[in-house]
């Protein structure tokens, strides 16, 4: 039981993370995966690169302290961060091996500010988090291996791969073994774990399931990532591009995520996507399609950098054209071909759009963080309520809106 007192030493430390936290988790990271390689196989490198990682490392454990007092505040959080960990096979055991590595990398970088009383503290609180964590995972995993289900890694056949774009390219998975297969909610992502050969390790990525619930198969859509100077080339979506082709078999994880559509509602959606973002709503689009047929009111705005990178765009004017209750507006970069009236060059501005605000429609954000803040504010700033609001952020959580 963590004690008054310590809780006043956690909650001192966070002037210290607000400055320094990024660095701290940059410095923890580098100590762990020194030490520990093996862990080079859960962790995304290409994060690590970047710094993304340690900057949502960083976010959490300053969120923890500051809401040491009542963490079931963080529940959201803690249940998006839970989803992950299921999703790379995460281990009680390992929180452990995490719990060394940043205590000690606290005493480290803190130097003379890191008394024993605040080691304490903090050993303590950490203690009390990894708690939390392992019970909200075991939940996660009990459900995960029911119906279907399975814990860890479950290997899956490439039956059908199809282009959706020039970069963009889709992968029907069916279990190898011919079992049954996990349903899933629309939204969710599933994980791929390839051996990257210029790493020498294996890299895990999660990909939005892109298909309704069929009891068949899961189908994701991948765009081939080419890299830039801020972040290198993508190692499993090229290798999945590259090299695996129809008939191969990979690893994959049990569905996961809180992203999702809330099903039976008939109240308006607003899908906001960009690039590869669209993945998720296209099983949220083709779910309601196949229970429902097309009932419910949706407005679809979407934004890519051409047409020639936009997937899945026939399919989606097609289920357009057979209902009177969708709309969809697409921004491209730069208008390149004829295109319809709603259709707009540059970059998505919401203000173009007429009539997506009603009191009780749903919002659902996917795409770049740059691209979800923007859109994020925008809504609040109409007025729309943050309950209201969903996002899904790929890769590490770093949003705080």
């Amino acid at each position: 039981m963590i004690t008054e007192q310590q809780k006043s030493l956690v909650k001192g430390t966070v002037p210290i993370l607000r400055a320094n936290g990024v660095a701290l988790t940059t410095y923890f990271y580098n100590r762990m995966l020194s030490k520990n390689p093996e862990l080079r196989n859960v962790f995304n490198q290409a994060n690590q690169q970047t710094g993304a990682q340690p900057t949502a490392l960083a976010m959490a454990v300053l969120a923890y302290a500051e809401h040491i007092d009542d963490p079931s505040v963080l529940a959201h959080a803690l249940q998006r961060i839970g989803s992950k960990h299921v999703s790379l096979d995460v281990r009680p055991e390992q929180y452990a091996i995490v719990g060394k590595h940043l205590l000690a990398s606290i005493e480290e970088v803190l130097g003379s500010l890191a008394t024993p009383e605040l080691i304490g503290a903090w050993t303590i609180a950490y203690n009390n988090l990894a708690q939390i964590m392992a019970g909200v995972e075991a939940d996660m995993y009990a459900s995960a291996t029911q119906n279907g289900g399975w814990s860890g890694w479950r290997p899956f056949v490439v039956k059908q791969k199809v282009a959706e774009s020039q970069e963009i390219t889709s992968f029907y998975l069916h279990p190898a073994d011919g079992g049954e297969l996990a349903g899933f909610q629309p939204g969710q992502y599933i994980t791929v774990r390839l051996f990257v050969p210029e790493l020498n390790i294996f890299q895990p990525r999660q990909y939005s399931i892109s298909c309704a619930p069929n009891g068949q198969y899961y189908r994701i859509s991948v765009k081939k990532e080419h890299g830039s100077q801020q972040r290198p080339a993508g190692y499993v979506s090229n290798l999945l591009h590259r090299e695996i082709q129809e008939g191969a078999v990979i690893e994959v994880g049990a569905p996961s995520g809180n992203f999702v559509l809330k099903a039976h509602e008939t109240n308006p959606v607003v899908f906001i996507s960009g690039g590869v973002g669209i993945t998720p709503f296209m099983s949220m689009l083709d779910d309601m399609i196949a229970r429902e047929g097309q009932h419910r009111p949706i407005t679809w705005i979407h934004g890519c950098r051409g047409y020639d990178v936009h997937a899945f765009r026939d399919r989606v004017h097609q289920i357009k054209s057979l209902t009177k209750e969708m709309n969809v507006h697409t921004f491209y970069d730069k208008l390149e071909h004829e295109v319809d009236v709603d259709t707009f060059e540059g970059y998505v501005d919401l203000c173009k759009i007429k009539n997506i605000f009603s009191d009780d429609a749903d919002y659902y954000i996917c795409g770049p963080s740059i691209f979800i803040k923007t859109h994020v504010e925008y809504l609040r700033l109409k007025g729309v309520n943050a309950q209201q609001i969903h996002y899904e952020e790929f890769g590490p959580s770093v949003l705080s809106i």
